[in-house]
């Protein structure tokens, strides 16, 4: 089927992740451009106005309004840095997972270390300890197939971990705002019900992106109904957890701990390092912290470039976009 040239720009550092080797999956119709992310080098700001695709996560009123903009694709899963009243009225905005699966390995390896202290076993035998021989005095384990799952959130990521846990045997409840049929899941709660939901699970699991409607959903209260001996984990957004409620819950120890990968503070251009939070997460013992990696493995940037892709050849070829969010508007 024919198609048209399309000018298609990566803006900024993240985007440029996926456009080496994008050829491979788009073939060489088309013209395209890497643009860097304050838009200084010579030509980029009236490249970035004029092209017909824009792969990005940031569109503001900082940036040049792309006038001839008719589809600004995500590489990622979240939009919540994409101004919509900055999209022309012909543009469509869209979105990528195929972050799922190392998300999901990301969570269970989390799970797991909790269980199977196979570091501190590596170094206790090192200096001649036998810390978890078996048969040695406090050397019995817990083990993952005995607990209970807790995801917030039954969108790809939490579906996907939803059938990691059962294939290690564990009980998975989730809370989720639709009423979904998710054979993996054994018991579903209304998010209406969060605070009775925390209070059912060994481990919860936020998944949920960024929204008006989520933004410190996970709050004081709903961290007082979880388990005393329970762990949080979040590999959605930073802010769906009230900030200063997790750090108070892990500080007074009202939960056993956490494991946070989506954060309050990023790097950016004003600097390239930074705290992640303006509280000490760093000084507290019940914590892992991750710099949001989660989902950032060859797999995902590889299935990602298949969507870009995909999704860049139905708009040349005039053929229905998928994972719409903002559809054009004329």
């Amino acid at each position: 089927m024919a198609h048209e040239r399309l000018n298609i720009v990566f803006h900024g550092q993240n985007a440029s992740q996926f456009r080496a080797g994008f050829e491979h999956f788009i073939g060489n119709g088309h013209h395209i451009a890497q643009l860097s992310d304050a838009l200084q080098g010579q030509g980029e700001r009236a490249q970035f106005e004029q092209a017909d695709v824009i792969v990005g996560i940031r569109l503001n009123a900082q940036l040049p309004q792309p006038l001839k903009l008719r589809l600004y694709h995500a590489p990622a899963a979240g939009v919540d840095a994409i101004d919509l009243s900055r999209l022309p009225a012909q543009s469509s905005l869209c979105n990528c997972f195929g972050h799922e699966d190392a998300i999901a390995e990301y969570v269970m390896t989390a799970l797991l270390m909790r269980h199977v202290p196979l570091a501190r076993a590596d170094a206790d035998l090192r200096a001649q300890r036998w810390t978890y021989w078996a048969g040695a005095a406090g050397a019995l384990r817990t083990e993952l197939g005995a607990q209970t799952l807790g995801v917030i959130g039954l969108g790809h990521i939490g579906r996907t971990l939803a059938h990691r846990a059962k294939a290690f045997g564990m009980r998975v409840h989730a809370c989720n705002r639709s009423t979904i049929t998710e054979p993996a899941v054994d018991r579903l709660w209304p998010l209406s019900e969060l605070h009775e939901f925390m209070g059912t699970a060994d481990a919860v699991v936020v998944t949920l992106p960024l929204t008006e409607s989520t933004r410190g959903l996970v709050g004081a209260q709903a961290l007082s109904a979880m388990r005393a001996d329970a762990v949080l984990i979040n590999v959605g957004r930073g802010p769906v957890i009230d900030e200063q409620a997790l750090f108070d819950a892990l500080q007074q120890r009202r939960i056993a701990g956490a494991v946070i990968d989506t954060w309050y503070q990023y790097p950016g251009h004003a600097q390239a390092q930074c705290a992640p939070s303006r509280l000490d997460f760093a000084g507290l013992d019940n914590l892992v912290m991750t710099p949001h990696m989660s989902g950032w493995t060859e797999g995902t940037v590889r299935r990602r470039q298949q969507t870009l892709a995909d999704n860049i050849t139905r708009l040349a070829q005039g053929q229905p976009l998928i994972n719409v969010l903002r559809p054009a508007q004329t």
